[in-house]
C-alpha cells in the first residue's frame, strides 16, 4: 500500500509512457521530487512496440506543419524548444546508436527496449520514482495542489501532470482517462477519432482488394484536406500501407478518397512509346510495364481498364483518358479499422484552455496535459514521439 506521504511529491505525473517519463526525468533533473504512476505492469509498452521494435523515436524533418489539430500554432512553440536533434543528443550520452530510412525517420539500431531503459534510468538518476499496476480513483484540487486517490493509497502533490495517451490500441490499456480529468475541471475535449489506421471496404471493393491482398504499389492518396506520395498496401479488409496511414488522419467518415496511381510515373511518355514499339501487343501488357501484374488484372475486371487486345486499335485519346482515370481512381471507404489498430488517437484535449508555453490549464493552475492526450497529432514516421518528448519538456520546464 502507498501510505500518505508526509511530504508531497513536487509532481504526480499520471502515465508512464513516452510523454511522462520523459517529464519526469526532466523534472527531477530541475530539482522537483517527481512520482510517476500507471495502472500497467509495464512502462512504455506502445514505445515498446513502435517501428517494428526498433522505435522510430523522431522525425528530423518535423516542423509544425507536420501535426493536425484544431490550432495549428499551437505545437510551434515546444517543437521549437525541444527538437529532433535536442533528443539525438541524449541517445548519444546513452551510447544509443540509430538509422535513418526513408523521409527523415530515425530508428535505433538496437530494440526499442534500448528507449525504454534510457527514459528508465534518466529518471532513476533524477531521482524520480516508478509505481506500475497503480490506478487513479478519484482527483481532486486542493489548496497546495492536487490529491490522488489510487489503488494503492492517497497520493498529494503541488503539481499533476496527465500524459496517459489517448484511445488507439486499447489492448495495451488505453483509455480515456485524460478526457474525463479534463472535463472534470472544465476543458473541452475534440471528439478523439482513430488516426494513422487502415481503411475497410464493404461489397465488391471488399472482395476485389481481398483478391490481391499483400500487394503493395506507390500511389498518391488524397482527400480535399491532405495528400501523400507513399506506398499503399491491399489488405483482406480494404487498404493499408504509409499512404493510406497518412491519409486516414484527415478522413471523415462518408468521405471518398482518390488514389493516383501513375504517382512518380511518366505514364503517357511510356505508353505512347510502348504502342509504338508493340502496336500488336494489349493495353494491359502495356500498363504492366508501368504497374503490378495483379494490379492491372483487377483493375481491368472492374472495368477501370478496357479490355483492347491491340494498342493499335486504341487512340492516344483513349489513352490519355485511361491514365487520367487512373491518377483519379476515387474510392469510399466504409471505415477504418478503428481504435483496435490505429496508431494514435486524432482530437483530444482542446488547445485553446492550455498553455502552449507549459501546457498547463488555464483553469486549473498546476494541472498539465502532455502527449496524445492533447489535440496535436503527428504524421506517421516518429513525429508524435517528438511531440510526446517537446510536450513533456515544455512542461518540466515551467
Amino acid at each position: 500500500m502507498i501510505e500518505r506521504t508526509e511530504k508531497p511529491f513536487d509532481a504526480l505525473v499520471v502515465g508512464a509512457g513516452a510523454a511522462g517519463l520523459f517529464y519526469g526525468a526532466r523534472a527531477g533533473e530541475l530539482g522537483l521530487r517527481v512520482l510517476v504512476i500507471d495502472h500497467a505492469k509495464k512502462p512504455a509498452e506502445k514505445v515498446r512496440i513502435s517501428g517494428g521494435g526498433r522505435c522510430n523515436f523522431t522525425n528530423i524533418h518535423t516542423r509544425p506543419a507536420n501535426f493536425i489539430s484544431a490550432n495549428p500554432h499551437f505545437a510551434k512553440s515546444a517543437l521549437a524548444r525541444f527538437t529532433p536533434q535536442d533528443f539525438i543528443d541524449r541517445l548519444a550520452h546513452h551510447h544509443i546508436t540509430w538509422h535513418e530510412k526513408t523521409l527523415g525517420q530515425l530508428f535505433c539500431d538496437e530494440r526499442s527496449g534500448a528507449i525504454i531503459d534510457m527514459l528508465l534510468e534518466e529518471l532513476r538518476s533524477a531521482g524520480g520514482e516508478l509505481r506500475l499496476s497503480t490506478s487513479v480513483e478519484e482527483v481532486a484540487k486542493t489548496d497546495d495542489g492536487f490529491r490522488v486517490t489510487t489503488s494503492g493509497g492517497v497520493i498529494d502533490a503541488r503539481r499533476l501532470v496527465i500524459a496517459s495517451g489517448g484511445l488507439s490500441i486499447p489492448k495495451m490499456g488505453a483509455s480515456g482517462f485524460a478526457y474525463d480529468v479534463a472535463r472534470q475541471f472544465g476543458h473541452d475535449v475534440i471528439d478523439p477519432r482513430p488516426a494513422l489506421v487502415p481503411f475497410v471496404f464493404e461489397g465488391r471493393d471488399k472482395t476485389d482488394f481481398a483478391s490481391i491482398s499483400g500487394l503493395a504499389c506507390p500511389v498518391k492518396a488524397s482527400t480535399n484536406r491532405a495528400a501523400f506520395e507513399e506506398a499503399m498496401l491491399f489488405t483482406h479488409r480494404g487498404l493499408s500501407g504509409p499512404a493510406i496511414l497518412q491519409v486516414s488522419s484527415y478522413w471523415a467518415e462518408g468521405e471518398f478518397i482518390t488514389l493516383d496511381l501513375m504517382a512518380g510515373l511518366n505514364a503517357r511518355a511510356a505508353l505512347k512509346a510502348f504502342k509504338a514499339d508493340h502496336p500488336m501487343k494489349s493495353f494491359s501488357s502495356a500498363l504492366e510495364t508501368l504497374l503490378p501484374n495483379r494490379l492491372v488484372g483487377l483493375l481491368t475486371s472492374r472495368g477501370d481498364i478496357p479490355n483492347v487486345p491491340r494498342l493499335a486499335d486504341m487512340s492516344h485519346a483513349a489513352i490519355e483518358g485511361v491514365i487520367e482515370n487512373l491518377s483519379n481512381w476515387s474510392i469510399k471507404p466504409a471505415g477504418t479499422e478503428g481504435w483496435r489498430t490505429a496508431e494514435v488517437t486524432a482530437g483530444g484535449i482542446d488547445t485553446s484552455g492550455l498553455s502552449s508555453q507549459s501546457m498547463e490549464s488555464k483553469n486549473a493552475p498546476g494541472l498539465y496535459f502532455i502527449g496524445e492526450c492533447v489535440d496535436v497529432t503527428g504524421w506517421l514516421g516518429g513525429y508524435n514521439f517528438q511531440w510526446a518528448w517537446a510536450s513533456a519538456y515544455a512542461a518540466a520546464q515551467a
